[in-house]
């Protein structure tokens, strides 16, 4: 098939739009015919909802739908299928499980969780202690994860999990599609500061994996995971915001509302943090263009380090603006929210979820050797670990 230009990916929305009219068409229905005419990812393979085109001609297909008011898929809801879970199994996935798994993913009928850090392992993931035993043609899963969002929406998780103890810790790590609705999978949750259950704890208990549900060789789960993570970091870091569409936003429309509040120190604060969130937004728009010359580099890491400081200043700035008034909490109940909504709520929960902006998606401290080590070439910090079998690590 002859690659499509501009011209043609037009033609077939069109096409598209024609068949399935967006104002008398069911939105699931409408998604399901975008992914099988291949206009959902343009740059993934032909059969799995693209054209093999370039991925920068997404945005033709995307005005195009936007302009005749046809559904999006949700992004933010089914993020970590999209960005994470796809394409890890679109890079080491088998025939049959990128048949099975895409479509459902992409539409949103099936949502995803990731099922990678652990209580033990803390920021240093590869020293994860969940444990798959083969047996027969399924794998044997016993172990805990923590901090995994939306497992108390998913059905299906990413899981890796150690095969074999008598490796370094970052090899004999095997890589799995996992159901969360198999018996000896237990998902509770964790309430966090800001009142939430965003986040989970997930038990597994003899949950059996069968083999054919396993992403990459035996034993090599560290290197398809490092697809995983990459991938994680452009998500969050190179997030496509408008101007004043992040933190800044609430403050920046205080400051313009609220002349009373501000002094010149304040005022300074915010302009070098208005101009540091506006250099922030456009690296995202560069990270997001590195991706369609190929996978993601080590620079989505500076990127989420970025959004976890900006935030964190940010919305410590705003309750200094407000005084007394930032410090007030307007709800403390309970809630299983199935998206994060920093700019939904008021000051309080910006300043608290926003602590939690330098743990999740890799730890600051952990972006921080990544980015010294591969983007700066700095020296590998000394390790004590290496070529030491896991089982014979301190613990």
């Amino acid at each position: 098939m002859t690659t499509p230009d501009a011209a043609e990916l037009r033609r077939r929305t069109q096409e598209l739009l024609a068949a399935h009219p967006p104002a008398t068409t069911d939105r699931t229905d409408f998604l399901k015919a975008r992914f099988d005419a291949g206009l959902a990812w343009v740059h993934y393979p032909a059969g799995l909802g693209g054209l093999d085109a370039p991925r920068s001609l997404q945005s033709v297909v995307d005005t195009e739908l936007a302009a005749a008011g046809a559904p999006d898929n949700d992004p933010r809801r089914i993020g970590i299928g999209l960005g994470m879970a796809a394409p890890t199994i679109l890079g080491y996935g088998t025939d049959e499980q990128k048949q099975r798994f895409l479509r459902p993913l992409w539409v949103g009928e099936e949502v995803w969780c990731q099922l990678f850090s652990e209580p033990g392992a803390g920021s240093d993931l590869a020293a994860l202690g969940t444990r798959a035993v083969r047996a027969g043609e399924d794998w044997v899963v016993d172990g805990q994860k923590v901090w995994t969002s939306s497992a108390h929406l998913a059905r299906w998780a990413i899981l890796i999990a150690r095969t074999d103890p008598d490796q370094p810790k970052h090899r004999g790590i095997s890589y799995f599609i996992c159901d969360m609705t198999d018996p000896g999978v237990e998902v509770r949750p964790l309430r966090q500061i800001t009142g939430e259950a965003e986040f989970n704890e997930v038990f597994l208990t003899g949950v059996r994996i069968p083999d054919s549900r396993r992403l990459g060789p035996v034993g090599e789960g560290w290197k398809v995971a490092q697809t995983t993570l990459m991938n994680e970091r452009v998500s969050i870091g190179g997030a496509r915001i408008p101007r004043e569409g992040g933190m800044i936003g609430p403050v920046a429309r205080t400051w313009r509302a609220r002349p009373e509040l501000r002094t010149h120190d304040l005022h300074q604060r915010l302009l070098g943090l208005w101009v540091e969130a506006e250099v922030a937004r456009l690296a995202g728009t560069r990270l997001r263009q590195q991706l369609v010359a190929g996978q993601p580099g080590p620079e989505g890491s500076g990127m989420k380090l970025a959004f976890a400081r900006l935030n964190q200043e940010i919305s410590g700035l705003e309750v200094e603006l407000l005084g007394e008034d930032g410090l007030l909490y307007s709800d403390w109940t309970m809630r299983r929210p199935e998206l994060v909504d920093f700019t939904g709520h008021d000051a309080g929960y910006r300043y608290l979820r926003s602590k939690g902006n330098s743990i999740e998606g890799g730890t600051s401290e952990v972006l921080l050797n990544i980015v010294a080590e591969r983007v700066l070439g700095l020296p590998a910090e000394p390790r004590n670990d290496k070529d030491v079998p896991w089982k014979d690590l301190t613990r």
